[in-house]
């Protein structure tokens, strides 16, 4: 059985985001429990650029039994989701996260987690196995992996496009066909599963030609292994590999900004938000700087934006609580930071 597309009209988005959507069950720090609830880096990513643009297009593959009627949901929202793609296969799209505390997340034993709060085990959650540790396959593709034949035709006049996290496969090939296609722009967030030393051969490939390559502090550290352990030799490093930007992202640091065209680099330091839920962060930063280099065309102010942006989407839970930000908040947060700038 082919593919179905979801179908929804209007004129072509000029920010394209590509990644995973997912059935969330959140446990935060707080104890409040966020049941079966639409999530996913894809989601969160696009609900942040929402914050500061319109209609953003959302390419993704989901399984059979993905909910439907939250394809519809996002469209009321003010996605396009022409790009979300739903396979004939069964695919287990559910993540549990539980918060000990605000920066550490657990994955595994869902059932103690639930029995802490006295809160009876979700159904929708029974036979959930967590994520085992691996590293992506380098020939091969997932059923939920993106293909170039995924993005509507109609998605490619886009101004730009945002991988979020993705597995090797769909990064590897996916950043050429965007630009071939004339999407000049094109951003990437690292995948965890590659970003590992046996990947460094293939790396220059991944890099090559992008305009802003982003990733987790941690993800570079275990890339950079027994290679470096300074960050700016880290993002020169990535830089040489054709990129014109690279933006590191730490939670508790701050992002760091190596602009390779102008030779410069840059720390915002973190935004001192009051944390709820991490687990939209590192793409919500993302969603905010796709949107400031919209807007602004300039590096150093879409990290501003991103920041700003994930400090609020920090402050709440789910992937629509940023929509409901106070209005000129996020413009002030970003005035903040922007003093607090640091040029290393």
């Amino acid at each position: 059985m082919p593919a179905k597309k979801a179908k929804n009209k209007k004129s072509a988005p000029e920010a394209l985001f590509l990644g995973r959507l997912q059935r969330d069950f959140v446990i935060t720090a707080q104890q409040q429990a966020r049941i079966d609830e639409p999530g996913g880096n894809l989601l969160y990513a696009a609900s942040a650029y929402k914050l500061w643009e319109d209609q953003p297009g959302l390419v993704a593959r989901v399984g059979n039994e993905f909910p439907g009627k939250w394809i519809k949901e996002f469209g009321k929202h003010g996605f396009d989701t022409r790009g979300i793609r739903v396979i004939s296969s069964s695919t287990d799209q559910r993540r549990f996260i539980a918060y000990p505390d605000v920066f550490t997340a657990r994955q595994e034993q869902p059932i103690k987690h639930f029995g802490k709060l006295g809160l009876p085990f979700p159904k929708s959650l029974l036979g959930y196995k967590p994520p085992s540790p691996h590293t992506d396959p380098k020939r091969e593709r997932g059923l939920l992996s993106l293909r170039p034949e995924d993005i509507p035709k109609e998605y490619l006049k886009a101004k730009v496009a945002h991988l979020c996290p993705l597995d090797y496969f769909s990064h590897h090939l996916l950043p050429a066909a965007l630009r071939g296609a004339g999407i000049q722009t094109v951003t990437l967030d690292a995948g965890a599963n590659y970003m590992h030393p046996r990947y460094w051969t293939e790396f220059p490939k991944l890099v090559n030609g992008l305009t802003v390559f982003m990733a987790d502090e941690q993800k570079l550290r275990n890339l950079f292994s027994k290679k470096s352990a300074d960050l700016w030799e880290m993002a020169e490093g990535i830089a040489k590999f054709n990129c014109q930007a690279v933006v590191i992202k730490s939670l508790t640091f701050g992002q760091y900004l190596y602009d390779a065209a102008a030779g410069r680099r840059y720390h915002v330091p973190a935004y001192p938000a009051r944390i709820a839920d991490i687990t939209s962060a590192g793409s919500s930063f993302c969603g905010g700087f796709v949107a400031g280099l919209m807007r602004k065309q300039d590096l150093l102010e879409a990290t501003l934006i991103g920041c700003a942006t994930a400090s609020l989407a920090m402050e709440g839970s789910g992937a629509f609580y940023i929509s409901d930000s106070l209005t000129g908040l996020a413009e002030a947060r970003v005035e903040s930071l922007r003093q607090a700038v640091k040029i290393v």
